[in-house]
């Protein structure tokens, strides 16, 4: 059975590896004007990223 915090732990990760994801996406696309956007957005992924991915090693340590 999976508790709130594992599945809040996966929402994190999902949402960081997506936001890691678009922005190296737009890097190589390199017709991105927003260079501020991109940045904020790869900041707020790996933060989101190494959350969830803390979470749950933190979760499974227990």
């Amino acid at each position: 059975m999976t508790s709130s915090k594992q599945i809040f732990g996966i929402i994190l990760t999902l949402l960081g590896l997506a936001g890691l994801i678009y922005t190296a996406v737009q890097i190589i696309d390199s017709d991105s004007d927003s260079f501020k956007t991109l940045i904020v957005v790869g900041i707020l992924g790996l933060i989101f990223f190494s959350a969830g991915v803390k979470l749950l090693t933190a979760l499974r340590d227990t």
